[in-house]
């Protein structure tokens, strides 16, 4: 088993973010620092949500994939196929959803093809979330 990924990320509201993380994308609260910072466990990789002010926090830049613009930087995760049919049907049913690109399958028939989508949290940080029909794709050149 991979040993889980860390990441620290700029927030602008601990509670907008502590409900979307928790209650929108079902993750589990570690530690907190109050009015500082906050753990999560996205998928089993350990997210620190980091409060900073609106000016420090930018997306704006994107890159092209698939013909598709994403945005740059962007973290997620990658998941099992069937988990992520899953969290992208809940999350089509929750309202407040802001959606960067929706669920889509890219680079179809052929090599690293996948399931994707963006979407952004409270703060405005984006966060794909992708999926493979086999694990040997995700690294496919």
């Amino acid at each position: 088993m991979a040993h889980p990924f860390h990441l620290a990320f700029p927030i602008d509201d601990l509670e907008q973010t502590k409900a979307f993380y928790m209650g929108v994308l079902g993750c589990k609260q570690g530690r907190e620092l109050e009015g500082k910072w906050v753990d999560f466990d996205l998928f089993g990789h350990q997210m620190s949500a980091h409060l900073r002010d609106k000016s420090q926090i930018s997306i704006g830049v994107t890159g092209v994939v698939d013909g598709d613009a994403v945005p740059v930087p962007h973290f997620g995760v990658v998941l099992p196929m069937d988990e992520w049919l899953a969290l992208a049907e809940r999350l089509k049913a929750h309202e407040g959803i802001e959606w960067l690109l929706e669920p889509k399958i890219r680079f179809q028939g052929q090599p690293g093809e996948q399931g994707t989508f963006f979407i952004k949290d409270p703060s405005g940080n984006a966060l794909e979330f992708k999926a493979f029909a086999s694990d040997s794709d995700i690294f496919a050149t």
